[in-house]
């Protein structure tokens, strides 16, 4: 679909490029913390790498915040409390479940901002949301991870399933509640799924590419 236009399209742009921001300064922080529980010097590197990438990432949204007329700290204030609160919640106590959390969570977030991409009226803020998704290394690294620890030993697949449970719990009660506080970007997301079956099946497929990261887990939904 194609950019959707209304009068709060440039506020919900902002949001969306503002939530992207936040959550690309908040997985540096935490990739570098997940990095410290990598189990030797190889995969700790792998993951500091990726949250160099986190980094380049923000500084092209915040660049982008700056041409809309936007203070990049003022469009990512309103999503400080419930990131946080999501992270906060779903600390990884393992490498595991530090992998997943970045597979899942990440995974459930990425389909849906690219999902809300296709709404924006501009191809610049379109191409830009896509650009700073997580790109597949990212995937392949913790499938490969996790698949490889199931098989060693499959007594902790039914632990990390219900990990993985947990992290999609937390994830859509925050938003929920970043629905619920920002009416420009829920707009968006109705206007540009054009109505409530569409939103329907906009939930569906993240619930269909939710249960396709599990099965390459090797892990029950």
């Amino acid at each position: 679909m194609s950019g959707v236009e209304n009068a709060d399209t440039k506020t919900a742009v902002i949001d969306l490029l503002g939530v992207l921001a936040y959550g690309t300064l908040i997985g540096f922080d935490r990739m570098a913390a997940d990095a410290r529980l990598a189990p030797d010097l190889r995969r700790r590197a792998v993951l500091a790498v990726m949250a160099a990438d986190e980094m380049r990432n923000y500084e092209l949204l915040a660049v982008r915040l700056d041409e809309l007329g936007a203070d990049p700290e003022t469009a990512m204030a309103p999503f400080a409390e419930p990131l946080e609160a999501f992270h906060g919640a779903t600390a990884p106590r393992t490498w595991l479940e530090g992998l997943i959390k970045a597979y899942v969570g990440d995974g459930i977030a990425d389909d849906f901002y690219r999902e809300v991409a296709e709404f924006l009226p501009e191809e610049a803020d379109r191409t830009l949301v896509q650009q700073v998704l997580h790109d597949t290394r990212h995937a392949d690294f913790a499938v490969a991870e996790v698949r490889a620890a199931v098989e060693e030993d499959p007594s902790v697949a039914g632990r990390l399933a219900l990990w993985a449970r947990r992290l999609v719990g937390e994830a859509f009660s925050q938003a929920q509640r970043v629905a619920a506080e920002r009416e420009a970007l829920t707009d968006l997301v109705v206007a540009g799924s054009g109505d409530i079956t569409g939103i329907g099946e906009l939930f569906k497929r993240l619930t269909s590419a939710h249960s396709a990261r599990m099965k390459a887990l090797g892990l029950s939904n």
